[in-house]
């Protein structure tokens, strides 16, 4: 067993902790059973969840033992926000998406040897209890005073809204978990965002009245830009870990626009880099900072623990091609349109002349020069330069997905879409 704790403050992954030298001790005599659950609010986990992720990895690479759990149950119901009252999803939404976690979560942890992963979901349990059970045997041991004080449900009461008792009640359940999975696999470690540290807390209280023994909870910090601000919105909303929800290429193309105040940070919390490596990327962006070897770094280490190698060098390849660095006609039509998705388009016919595509396009504003850029080499499609005025578009231009991609200079760029090609 490695001191794991450690290597975690180093990398910025705690922040608060309950007895963190009895934690410390447990760890060191381990295996500890952990775990870490994540509801099915969504239909796909996004950035803050992938934090929690790679927390359950360090501690499973430390040689302790990861649960994942996916709350069909709690997730019928939804944290309280600060935002207001969730809207509840039906049960066969909920179910479909718990599924979709679990494939999800399955994918961060090693389900071999001696520590292997397990993925439980809570409704296992949760789902045939009667309400008075509930309330008799669990509901007993949670006092108002306590679960008003925690710090969501205070200011929900004193919002407007208010909090309905079924989100209320969600600390209970979440509670109950806890004690749960302490009976049924020995799990005496909880983690979680910081702002779950009240719903964390309220298991291991029930754990220590109702068996007498104490337990452990760990929360990683909420992730921030050095400026303060939130961390984790793209341009088209949250950063989803889903393909289908968010493409490996805008995905890639959120981790490379990292700023230099915050990549460092964000290698030693999102990748798996060593010390040794993430100073000597460090001293890359202190010495040349226009070359972004750090964000580059980020950028390949995240997108291939989420989407996997194949998914990067796709990306990698067609971020090269648009910016003229590589083969476009190499490209796949979704890594295409993907990486072609923020460019300028319209549709066109082969046979039409480039000229006129130049004008709907917007590269130029009218045909006379359109045709003085392409006499100057100033146009160049899917990378090759033009130098005939009259050159009308023929089949052999078509990329992937029936396009086509027109530059004119070096950074104007503009899709032609032809129909049924």
């Amino acid at each position: 067993m490695t001191d794991v704790l450690d290597e975690l403050q180093w990398r910025g992954l705690i922040a608060q902790h309950t007895d963190i030298d009895a934690l410390r001790a447990a760890l060191a005599d381990g295996p500890v059973t952990y775990y870490c659950g994540f509801d099915p609010t969504a239909a796909s986990l996004h950035h803050g969840h992938l934090v929690q992720l790679l927390l359950l990895r360090h501690l499973q690479n430390a040689g302790h033992r990861p649960i994942a759990l996916v709350g069909g149950a709690t997730g019928m119901i939804g944290d309280p926000r600060m935002s207001g009252e969730r809207v509840l999803n039906d049960a066969s939404t909920v179910a479909e998406w718990t599924e979709r976690l679990r494939g999800q979560v399955s994918g961060f942890l090693s389900f071999e040897g001696d520590n292997a992963a397990q993925v439980v979901n809570n409704l296992d349990w949760t789902g045939p209890l009667t309400a008075i059970e509930f309330l008799r045997d669990v509901g007993k041991y949670f006092r108002l005073s306590s679960m008003l004080a925690k710090d969501t449900v205070a200011r929900r009461l004193e919002s407007a809204e208010g909090i309905s008792y079924t989100e209320f009640s969600y600390q209970i359940l979440q509670g109950m978990d806890f004690l749960e999975l302490y009976r049924r696999h020995g799990v005496t470690l909880q983690t979680g965002g910081n702002d779950q540290w009240g719903n964390l807390v309220a298991g291991l209280d029930l754990i220590h009245k109702v068996e007498g023994t104490s337990v452990h909870v760990l929360t990683t910090p909420l992730i921030t830009k050095a400026d303060g601000t939130k961390f984790g919105k793209s341009e088209g909303g949250a950063v989803w870990l889903a393909p289908d929800m968010m493409s490996p290429y805008a995905f890639f193309q959120f981790w490379l626009n990292t700023a230099d105040d915050d990549v460092v940070r964000f290698l030693k919390i999102f990748t798996f880099r060593s010390r040794e490596e993430i100073e000597a990327l460090e001293a890359e962006v202190a010495e040349r900072p226009f070359a972004r070897v750090a964000q580059r770094t980020l950028a390949e280490d995240v997108t291939t623990l989420v989407h996997g190698a194949d998914a990067t060098t796709r990306v990698t390849a067609a971020s090269a091609a648009v910016f003229g660095k590589g083969e476009l006609a190499d490209l796949d039509a979704d890594t295409l349109r993907d990486a072609t998705a923020e460019l300028p388009r319209a549709a066109g016919d082969l046979g039409e002349e480039i000229v006129d595509l130049l004008v709907r396009t917007g590269l130029e504003a009218g045909r006379g020069a359109a045709r003085r850029t392409i006499g100057s080499g100033g146009v160049s499609i899917n990378g090759t330069k033009l130098d005939d005025p009259d050159r009308t578009l023929a089949t052999e231009d078509l990329l992937a997905g029936g396009v086509t991609v027109l530059r004119k200079g070096k950074k104007n760029m503009a899709i032609v879409e032809v129909a049924g090609a």
